[in-house]
């Protein structure tokens, strides 16, 4: 094994853009049963569908309507 490597010709990470950031958000457990029963029909982890959709809304650059009832 070498003692220096060169990576001044290395490529760059294609996937830096997409690491992700891990944070605390309170879910009301409703949404979080709705993503676990949609993760159990779809084999998809259900942090991984709810991260799926909120980029999905963010790349779309969806605007929150709200309406009271």
């Amino acid at each position: 094994m070498r003692e220096e490597y060169d990576f001044s010709n290395g490529r760059k990470n294609p996937y830096v853009k997409k690491m992700k950031k891990q944070i605390t958000i309170n879910i009301d457990s409703d949404t979080i049963d709705f993503f676990k029963e949609q993760s159990e029909a779809s084999g998809i982890p259900y942090q991984t569908l709810i991260n799926l959709y909120l980029s999905d809304c963010a790349k779309q650059k969806k605007q929150l309507q709200m309406t009271w009832e």
